[in-house]
C-alpha cells in the first residue's frame, strides 16, 4: 500500500483522466485559461461487497494513510451502501467508497459477481496500484449486458474495474466560480452535459452541501468477444457550507449521492 497519499492520488487521477478526456478538458478550462487552483474535494470508488474485494479492503488503502470514517450512507433501491473517508488534513480529499450489496440482488447478478470476483487475486488487493488496477477479470458483452439490465452499478463496475469514478473540483477553492449554477453555465457553455437527474443542483445550503456533475464520457472497452463504447467515468464539483462550529461540512447528503450515482447512466 502506498505510504505517500499525494503520490497514490496523482496515480488516481493520471488513471482516470485516460478514460474520462472531458475532466482533462475542463481541468484546463478552469485552470490553464481562468488560473484558478483546482482542490480536489473528494473521489469515488465502487466495488462488489465480496471477499477480497469489500469496501473494508479499499478503505485500507486510506485508513493506513491516517484517514478515518466520517459517515454512512445506504441507498436502498440501488442496493448500495457507502462511507466517506476524511484525514485530518482539511485539504487532503475526502474518499466516497460504495459497494454493492449483492445478497439483494438476483440470483443471476450474484453468480455473476462471484464469477468475477474469484479471479481477482487476494494480495493484488493490497498491491500499491490495487485502486487505479481496473480490471481483474475476464467479461463478454452479453454478461455487460445482462448486468446493465439490472443494475447500472454492477454493469459499470465489471466493465471498468477499480478505479476512481469521479474527482471533484470544490468549488470552494475556486476563486472566480462561487456557485454551483455558474460552474454548471460554464459547463454548459463549453458543450457538456450536465447531469439533470433530480435537478442539475443537488442539494442546498440547509443540507450544508451542493453538487453538480458531467454526465460520464463514453469511452471504449474491450470486452472478451468486442469493444463497445460505453459510459465510463464522470467530474463532480461541490460547495460545502459551513456548519454550527464554523467548520465547512465534511460529509456527504445521500439523496445527493444516489443521483450523482446516475451520471454514469447510458440515456
Amino acid at each position: 500500500m502506498h505510504t505517500d497519499r499525494t503520490l497514490l492520488f496523482d496515480h488516481l487521477w493520471e488513471d482516470y483522466r485516460t478514460v474520462t478526456p472531458s475532466a482533462e478538458a475542463i481541468h484546463r478550462i478552469l485552470g490553464a485559461e481562468e488560473g484558478q487552483r483546482i482542490v480536489n474535494d473528494h473521489i469515488a470508488l465502487r466495488t462488489f461487497n465480496l471477499d477480497p474485494v469489500g469496501l473494508e479492503a479499499l478503505a485500507a488503502h486510506f485508513t493506513s494513510l491516517g484517514y478515518y470514517c466520517g459517515g454512512d450512507y445506504h441507498f436502498e433501491a440501488k442496493k448500495l451502501y457507502a462511507r466517506h473517508y476524511e484525514h485530518p488534513d482539511p485539504l487532503a480529499p475526502k474518499v466516497f467508497i460504495s459497494e454493492l450489496l449483492t445478497e439483494q440482488c438476483s440470483p443471476e447478478l450474484q453468480s455473476i459477481a462471484r464469477t468475477l470476483v474469484d479471479e481477482v487475486k487476494p494480495e493484488s488487493v493490497k498491491a500499491d496500484n490495487f485502486l487505479y488496477s481496473g480490471r481483474h477479470w475476464h467479461l463478454d458483452y452479453a454478461t455487460y449486458q445482462a448486468l446493465l439490465a439490472e443494475s447500472e452499478y454492477a454493469a459499470w463496475l465489471a466493465a471498468w474495474g477499480f478505479r476512481a469514478n469521479h474527482f471533484t473540483v470544490s468549488i470552494n477553492q475556486l476563486g472566480q466560480y462561487h456557485s454551483v449554477e455558474a460552474i454548471n453555465q460554464l459547463l454548459k457553455a463549453n458543450g457538456y452535459r450536465v447531469n439533470d437527474s433530480g435537478g442539475e443542483v443537488k442539494g442546498s445550503p440547509e443540507e450544508l452541501l451542493e453538487q453538480s456533475s458531467t454526465m460520464a464520457d463514453r469511452m471504449p472497452v474491450r470486452f472478451t468477444d468486442r469493444t463497445a463504447t460505453i459510459p465510463s467515468c464522470f467530474y463532480e464539483f461541490a460547495l460545502r457550507y459551513t456548519d454550527a462550529s464554523g467548520k465547512l461540512y465534511p460529509g456527504f447528503v445521500a439523496a445527493s449521492a444516489d443521483k450523482i450515482f446516475e451520471s454514469t447512466h447510458s440515456g
